[in-house]
């Protein structure tokens, strides 16, 4: 579950993202003639910078171990209108090729495709429902430095996060570049890695190597991180006492067993059966319960789990909480079973193997 969750939060933003550093907050001293009788700090506004020698910070990313891919992008705030609608959104200029190494847009397409050309835009979801536009359709763009354009709906996509899917448009770069008049730069560049928890650490590389400041979405998602961590060892900590519950019944059963059957053990070992092949025989029985038991609960298991992945869905048509089965995870259940059995086995089986035949013939 916890890697499920890290891949749909993933699903939706690049593993680093560089900027320019905020800028510094000035002293502000007040003062009557030449006496200063105030000190304060006031933070710096900060405004919309493009990335200084941006092809250069690409590269040098690109260079980096553990970088799989970089995308340049213009992201601003701005308005989208249509007749009386006006909704907030984000404004996201790429290029396409690169972004579609980021995140793969176009497996969450739900209508249209995936077209940035001059003038075209993919938006949201639940942005196309908040406007009432569908693929074709035309909206006005205007960003938060004054720029607007008439622009047309070429996809929708749903990412199933309901603030990227209300506020994301995506736009080509030279048109963001347009709408923030910012030609030819970039406010961002967004980077994806191979292993998604050496991104703090990648960040800290890139930010050392590039001076810019590097955001991993470990950083981001701090919160979230934290409680999925937590979901993780709640999830260790229900499967321990579940294993201890599963060989505390297996072994009641076999003692169960062992003084059902003393009788008959006793005339085993009074007829000469070494006391380590009766032994085997428990050890046997324990490992035999495990392994039809894990047989039987992953057949059981796997049915419920897709049940249960059906139940909700996205507006995709993507399960909100996807199941993933497969051989290693059904081939680890059944180890664990067996052996939790062939444990769980050996008190009984040690009893069994230690019972006296005269007193076991007598008293059973």
């Amino acid at each position: 579950m916890l890697a499920q969750q890290i891949d749909k939060t993933l699903g939706s933003q690049p593993h680093i993202t560089l900027r320019v550093p905020r800028e510094e907050p000035r002293p502000l001293v007040a003062s009557a003639s030449t006496t200063a009788i105030a000190h304060s700090m006031q933070e710096s506004p900060q405004r919309l910078r493009s990335i200084d020698q941006w092809p250069r910070v690409i590269a040098a990313a690109e260079r980096m171990e553990g970088v799989t891919a970089a995308s340049p992008s213009i992201t601003g705030a701005g308005f989208a209108v249509r007749a009386d609608a006006k909704s907030p959104i984000v404004v996201h200029g790429l290029e396409p090729e690169r972004f579609l190494r980021i995140i793969d847009i176009r497996r969450h397409l739900i209508a249209g495709h995936f077209e940035l050309e001059a003038g075209d835009v993919v938006i949201g979801f639940k942005l196309a429902k908040d406007l009432g536009v569908g693929v074709g359709d035309k909206l006005r763009v205007e960003s938060s430095e004054g720029g607007d354009d008439l622009v047309t709906v070429r996809g929708i996509f749903s990412l199933g996060n309901e603030g990227v899917d209300a506020t994301w448009l995506l736009t080509s770069l030279r048109h963001a570049q347009a709408l923030y008049a910012l030609p030819g730069g970039v406010t961002t560049i967004e980077l994806k890695v191979a292993d998604v928890f050496a991104a703090e650490r990648i960040a800290r590389d890139v930010a050392g190597t590039t001076g810019l400041r590097a955001d991993s979405w470990m950083t981001v998602n701090a919160d979230l991180l934290a409680g999925l961590s937590a979901q993780s060892s709640s999830k260790g900590l229900i499967q321990f006492f579940v294993v201890v519950a599963a060989a505390l019944g297996i072994a009641s059963v076999l003692i169960v067993s062992v003084v059902q059957k003393s009788r008959e053990i006793g005339i085993l070992r009074a007829v000469g059966t070494p006391s380590r092949r009766i032994l085997l025989v428990f050890l046997i029985q324990g490992g035999v319960l495990g392994l039809a038991g894990s047989a039987v609960g992953s057949g059981l298991g796997a049915v419920f789990a897709k049940l249960f992945e059906n139940l909700v869905r996205d507006p995709s048509g993507v399960p909100r909480f996807p199941v993933q089965l497969g051989l290693p995870l059904f081939g680890f259940s059944v180890a664990l079973a067996t052996g939790v059995g062939l444990v769980s086995a050996v008190i009984p089986a040690r009893r069994a193997s230690r019972l006296d035949p005269a007193t076991a013939i007598r008293n059973g």
